[in-house]
């Protein structure tokens, strides 16, 4: 039966190619430059995919060169870079509480400029410090704090405009700030900064003009959480797909129309973190409590079905795949992710049902975390993976299981994004073509990884 349901997938996906339909992620755009280096989160388009491919075949026998390293504050926030300028986000405890967001030379780390704002958290748990990343769009770059203070500024570090979306949109006011802070990263469509705002009055989702900073639209009455919105094609139209916390839905990313939306309410709390992943028409997310889902993006008008949903009895006892922090990655027929307690897992996409589990790209611990980065050929079995504990692991992932190539420990776990195990490295890391830049709590540094 099993192998049933894979053939009848392989053929639709088949059917589908050679009918023309390109893959909803590959075909998205934004209007951050392709030839940008990390710009925004995720990478070039948003998708943990590689645009370059000159890197190492293996890891010296001295390691990876450092490059330079810097000072930095705890956060969450994932470096991005463009324009040779390095943006990441950091808190500041004392004398009072501020959110900082900081620019460094891409080539030196010399830190370029810097800005402080007041910030005090009120009722958001993991204190640490910023979550969302900073999208650089030309000469702008977007910063998100965990309050919800959005601003614009030019890259030279001159802030252009600059909303507060938790008064603005009265997200405390009407008990819609998520537990965990604002933390889905801002995309940039065409003339548009969108933002999960997580705001009353059907303001889940908003549209400021890029330029002016004036709202365009908004929609969605969800409760907001951590997941960052990415845009597919459908029916040969741009669709924005979010998942809030109580569904995923695609909007029009022009006017905030919602084409579709599938209800996935939480058992427990909105706690989705991890991107929704595309391949081949079809749409996956992952959840810590609420388990697995597979969504096709129909292409002859913008709809959506089911194809399959799995759900263990808890965040213990887990069917599929039930991630937290770590967006799995999706290789020919197969996805690869890891669950609840960091055992590392691929799935037959098709059905969902488990190939392998493994234990040794990350330790045995709850919410444990891998980022998984793609090399740009997309028959490529080789990944790039950065865990918690710090390394950087270059292997291969197949059905067969996964091939560990070489592993460095790039910088070590810290502890104010969580004080058990020793500390962690939650951050994803930004690749260049020639260089990653990763940080903890206490410093960002950059490597060669490069041939």
């Amino acid at each position: 039966m099993q192998n049933h349901r894979l053939r009848s997938f392989c053929q639709s996906i088949f059917l589908a190619t050679l009918l023309g339909v390109t893959s909803a992620l590959s075909s998205a755009t934004t209007t951050l430059a392709q030839d940008s280096q990390w710009p925004q989160w995720r990478g070039p388009n948003r998708d943990g995919v590689l645009a370059f491919d000159n890197f190492v075949e293996d890891f010296p026998e001295e390691g990876l060169e450092m490059l330079w390293r810097m000072p930095l504050g705890p956060g969450y926030t994932g470096p991005t870079v463009a324009e040779n300028r390095v943006f990441v986000m950091d808190r500041i405890k004392t004398p009072k509480q501020q959110e900082r967001v900081v620019c460094f030379d891409a080539k030196n780390g010399a830190k370029l400029w810097e800005h402080t704002y007041d910030c005090q958290y009120v009722g958001v748990g993991y204190e640490a410090g910023p979550r969302a990343s900073v999208a650089i769009d030309g000469s702008r770059a977007y910063s998100l704090g965990s309050m919800g203070n959005l601003i614009c500024f030019d890259v030279g570090g001159g802030v252009l405009w600059q909303k507060d979306l938790d008064k603005e949109y009265k997200i405390r006011e009407s008990q819609r700030m998520p537990i965990w802070g604002i933390a889905a990263s801002p995309i940039v469509y065409k003339n548009l900064v969108i933002v999960q705002a997580s705001g009353a009055d059907g303001a889940c989702m908003v549209a400021f003009d890029k330029k002016s900073g004036d709202e365009v639209w908004r929609a969605l009455n969800d409760r907001a959480q951590y997941s960052s919105p990415i845009l597919v094609k459908q029916a040969g139209e741009d669709v924005l797909a979010i998942w809030t916390g109580d569904s995923v839905a695609g909007l029009n990313p022009n006017d905030g129309t919602v084409h579709w939306r599938f209800p996935f309410t939480p058992r427990s709390m909105p706690i989705g973190i991890a991107t929704p992943i595309v391949h081949n028409n079809m749409l996956y997310v992952t959840s810590f409590y609420d388990g697995s889902l597979m969504l096709r993006l129909n292409q002859d008008t913008i709809t959506v079905e089911k194809v399959w949903a799995k759900i263990g009895q808890n965040e213990r006892r887990t069917n599929a795949l039930h991630s937290i922090i770590s967006t799995p990655v999706w290789i020919g027929d197969h996805i690869y992710g890891v669950d609840s307690y960091g055992e590392f897992r691929c799935l037959e996409a098709a059905t969902g049902e488990r190939v392998w589990e493994d234990q040794t790209a990350v330790p045995k611990a709850r919410w444990s975390t891998i980022h998984f980065v793609q090399f740009p050929d997309a028959q490529s079995k080789r990944v790039w993976m950065f865990n918690e504990r710090g390394e950087l692991i270059l292997g291969e992932l197949s059905p067969s299981g996964f091939s560990e190539i070489d592993r460095q420990l790039l910088i070590k776990p810290t502890t104010p994004q969580l004080p058990q195990r020793g500390g962690v490295c939650w951050t994803h890391p930004a690749f260049t073509k020639d260089t990653i830049i990763v940080r903890n709590d206490e410093e960002i540094i950059c490597y060669k990884i490069s041939r």
